[in-house]
C-alpha cells in the first residue's frame, strides 16, 4: 500500500511538474508575441463615416452641422475598431493561445475607456494573426472638445493628414493551459504609436 502510495504521489508530482513547464511555455510564447496596430477601421463620429474622408473640406454641410451639434450637446460619440497585428516569432516553437483580453484605451496620453475581448485567439510561431478591438466613447466626456477639434482626432486615428493622435492600448491577456486558464502576471502595453499627421510634421 505505501508502495502504491508513493507512486501515486510521485506521478502525481511528475504530471504537475510537467504541466507547469508546459504553462510556463505558454506563458513565455504570449510574452514573445508582439503587437502592434494593423490600422483602425470604421470610424464613425457623431453618425458621421469617416472611413472616406481625409479633411474638412470632405464634409458635406449636414454632416458638419452634425458634428457641431454634437459638441454643443456635449454628446460627441465616437467608435472604432483597432486592427492589432499579433506576431510570434518564429524562433518560438510554442502556439500562444489567448481566450480572453482585457484592455484600456489611452488617447493622446489621456485614459478613456476600458473593455474585454472574449473570443480566443491563436497565434502560432511566424504566422501573423490579426485581433479586432472594438471601442466606443464619448468624446467630450474625456476631452471637452469642439466638433471640429473631435474631427481632428477621430481623422488621427485613419492616418489622415490632421493632428497626429496617440493611441496606447494596455491588456491583460488571459492564456489556455493544461493546468486551466491563467492570467498573465502583469498589464502589457500591445500598441503605443502616434498616428496621422502630416508627412514631415511632428
Amino acid at each position: 500500500m505505501r508502495l502504491t502510495t508513493l507512486a501515486l504521489t510521485v506521478g502525481a508530482a511528475t504530471v504537475v511538474a510537467v504541466s507547469g513547464c508546459v504553462t510556463t511555455r505558454q506563458l513565455a510564447a504570449l510574452k514573445q508575441v508582439r503587437f502592434a496596430i494593423d490600422t483602425v477601421v470604421n470610424v464613425r463620429l457623431a453618425g458621421v463615416d469617416l472611413d472616406r474622408v481625409r479633411s474638412v473640406n470632405d464634409l458635406g454641410p449636414l454632416d458638419a452641422a452634425r458634428l457641431a451639434g454634437a459638441a454643443m450637446r456635449e454628446d460627441v460619440p465616437l467608435s472604432f475598431t483597432i486592427l492589432v497585428r499579433g506576431t510570434n516569432p518564429e524562433s518560438n516553437r510554442v502556439t500562444a493561445r489567448m481566450l480572453r483580453l482585457t484592455w484600456t484605451l489611452k488617447l493622446n496620453g489621456r485614459e478613456t475607456v476600458s473593455g474585454a475581448i472574449d473570443t480566443a485567439y491563436v497565434f502560432p510561431p511566424g504566422v501573423p494573426t490579426e485581433v479586432s478591438v472594438p471601442v466606443a466613447l464619448n468624446l467630450y466626456t474625456f476631452f471637452r472638445t469642439s466638433g471640429r477639434d473631435a474631427f481632428q482626432l477621430a481623422l488621427g486615428l485613419l492616418g489622415g493628414p490632421s493632428r497626429p493622435t496617440d493611441v496606447t492600448l494596455t491588456a491583460t491577456p488571459i492564456i489556455d493551459t493544461p493546468l486551466g486558464a491563467i492570467t498573465y502576471p502583469h498589464a502589457i502595453t500591445i500598441v503605443r504609436r502616434t498616428v496621422g499627421g502630416a508627412p514631415g510634421k511632428p
